[in-house]
């Protein structure tokens, strides 16, 4: 009989053996709750809120940083002469202000009452002295010319008599309820611009917002930089997720807070442990127009697994076995 009549199917055989039993171990897998993702490690551009030249660099690509952490300093002398000015005109409207709250000084309040005392004087006088030339003038005694000067002098003096017992109301009433409201409100907009000139000179120093890894630095010493122009990129090391796909049939054993055992092709003895934290409520890689029920068993969902005890072994994009714990 010839040798290769009889290879061929002993091949054959052979090769769907191996098959069957991939197939088989696949949906035993798939069965038993295994799944497979990727890590998925977030990113952070980290940017100065304000404009300036970068006056100091305290790490560079490749450091480790804590929540809090300095990365780089700008040039403060601007941002505090900023400061230093608004500070000057809240004090200068808070003297006003408070006197607008206050009223006048009783000083300033007796020399105005003084003054009207004296211009009423004033008056009596002049109105005796129209009064005598009134009477002269018709006997020839007096001149028209005197008697009309003697009126323009007393309506003077009642007129100056008006404008003092004006001035005396104001003193004693204070100013009105307008004025002591508009002097608030320009306080208070001086005291949000100094907030403004304090807050732009502590964002003149750029902090690590958590713990990560400097990935890219694009600043150097001496540069001027743009309000929210990129400086850092910061890898987050908290939290580290990991991004799974379950199908349909087995999308019932993955339920958010689900816990699972991680591991990865470089060290698959020493596993990581997560919890499903999102399951995606859309399909995804299959069209939402699919019915038929053999196709709707291909669909596939999203997970988004929290991964409790994360190290620097994880990096971005690894492959991940995900395992659901029994």
């Amino acid at each position: 009989m010839n040798k290769k009549a009889i290879l061929i199917p002993i091949a054959l055989l052979t090769l769907g053996a191996v098959g069957y039993g991939i197939y088989r171990r696949i949906h035993a897998e798939e069965r038993n709750g295994t799944l497979y993702g990727n890590v998925d490690i977030r990113e952070a551009s980290l940017a100065f809120r304000v404009g300036g030249r970068v006056e100091s660099l305290k790490v560079d690509e490749g450091a480790t940083v804590k929540a809090g952490d300095v990365l780089a300093t700008l040039d403060p002398e601007p941002l505090q002469n900023s400061l230093r000015s608004a500070e000057a005109a809240v004090a200068a409207l808070a003297a006003r202000n408070a006197l607008m709250h206050r009223g006048y000084r009783p000083e300033d309040i007796a020399e105005t009452r003084a003054r009207l005392e004296a211009a009423q004087a004033v008056l009596a006088e002049t109105e005796a002295n129209l009064a005598r030339q009134s009477t002269l003038a018709p006997e020839g005694a007096s001149t028209q010319r005197s008697l009309d000067a003697a009126r323009s002098a007393r309506d003077q003096a009642a007129a100056q008599v008006r404008v003092t017992e004006q001035q005396t109301h104001q003193m004693t009433t204070g100013f009105r309820q307008e004025e002591v409201a508009e002097s608030d409100a320009q306080l208070r907009q001086a005291q949000a611009q100094v907030a403004a000139a304090s807050l732009a000179l502590k964002d003149a120093t750029l902090v690590a917002p958590s713990d990560g890894i400097i990935l890219t630095r694009a600043i150097e010493k001496g540069n001027m930089v743009q309000a929210g122009a990129p400086a850092f990129s910061l890898s987050l090391t908290s939290p580290v997720w990991t991004i799974a796909y379950v199908s349909e049939p087995m999308l019932g054993r993955f339920p958010p807070s689900t816990k699972v055992i991680l591991t990865t092709d470089s060290r698959p003895d020493q596993p990581y442990h997560g919890v499903v934290g999102f399951v995606s409520p859309t399909a995804e890689f299959t069209p939402k127009s699919v019915e038929t029920a053999d196709l709707r068993t291909s669909l596939v969902y999203r997970l988004r697994i929290v991964v409790t005890d994360p190290d620097s072994q994880l990096r971005q994009g690894m492959p991940v076995t995900v395992r659901r714990v029994r």
